[in-house]
């Protein structure tokens, strides 16, 4: 058994009769982000693949431009969770701390402003048929392999025009995987703009916002996409699916025609 779960002895009831089982049970925990010693989140996540988390993090949060900014990342033990000690260059530091304090001196209807991020314009040569998303998607499920102990994790996948999945990440939270997924894409230097990303979740405006951050010009959902996350892949020049799953797919907006045949 992988240390992100635990045993959990239950009950299981079924019309035919009653039965104990023994199910394993995902783990979740604090995540401290704590950059140059000052903390700026704390954020609930599987204790897997935190490093990749911390700079997948602090790139979609705007804390970090490109990996270099991040001169170590340090996963430590706590009492009840993790603290990921970052250590970042004094511009990224400067970003932060006017970052602390333009968020501190917002009102309400500012912070709301400042929750949607102006992103920038993706741009890729990807053209690629449906169908290898689709074959892509149906093909996720068998690598997640934490999922498959506990059917409680999201997953986050990076594919290449082919539709093989070149890096795959899952935790507790979809947005989480989604980052995981980003900070290990920078740290091994995949180029984003050579393939799409899948999730195994719906897709609101902040997976979007995160793959037009990264630069990932196609994203696909299994579930359902949102009218917000829509008019964020419109304006980024994001190709977005939604309900990829084994019937088929809806191509909700692809702007830029990568969605070809």
């Amino acid at each position: 058994m992988d240390n992100h779960s635990k045993i959990k002895s239950m009950r299981l009831w079924a019309p035919n009769g009653e039965k104990t089982e023994q199910r394993p049970l995902s783990e979740e925990v604090p995540v401290v982000l704590e950059y140059n010693c000052v903390i700026f989140a704390v954020m609930m996540a599987s204790p897997t693949d935190l490093v990749d988390f911390s700079y997948g993090f602090s790139l979609t949060e705007g804390i970090i431009e490109k990996q270099s900014d991040i001169i170590y990342s340090q996963i430590k033990d706590a009492p009840k969770g993790k603290i990921a000690a970052i250590e970042i260059n004094a511009p990224a530091f400067h970003r932060l701390e006017k970052y602390n304090r333009t968020l501190s001196g917002l009102c309400g209807v500012e912070k709301l402003e400042h929750a949607i991020k102006e992103l920038p314009i993706v741009t890729s040569d990807l053209k690629i048929k449906p169908e290898i998303i689709h074959q892509a998607m149906n093909a996720l499920k068998s690598q997640q392999h934490l999922n498959k102990e506990t059917g409680a994790l999201h997953a986050a996948a990076f594919a290449d025009d082919t539709g093989k999945i070149i890096t795959l990440r899952e935790d507790v939270g979809r947005h989480n995987a989604l980052d995981k997924l980003i900070g290990h894409m920078i740290r091994e230097k995949i180029d984003p703009s050579k393939g799409f990303a899948l999730i195994t979740s719906r897709c609101s405006f902040e997976m979007v916002q995160k793959c037009a951050i990264i630069g990932i010009p196609i994203v696909a959902a299994v579930s359902a996409t949102t009218g917000l996350a829509v008019s964020l892949a419109e304006e980024a020049g994001v190709s977005l699916i939604a309900f990829a799953r084994k019937e088929g797919l809806n191509i909700v907006t692809d702007s830029e025609k990568r969605l070809i045949g």
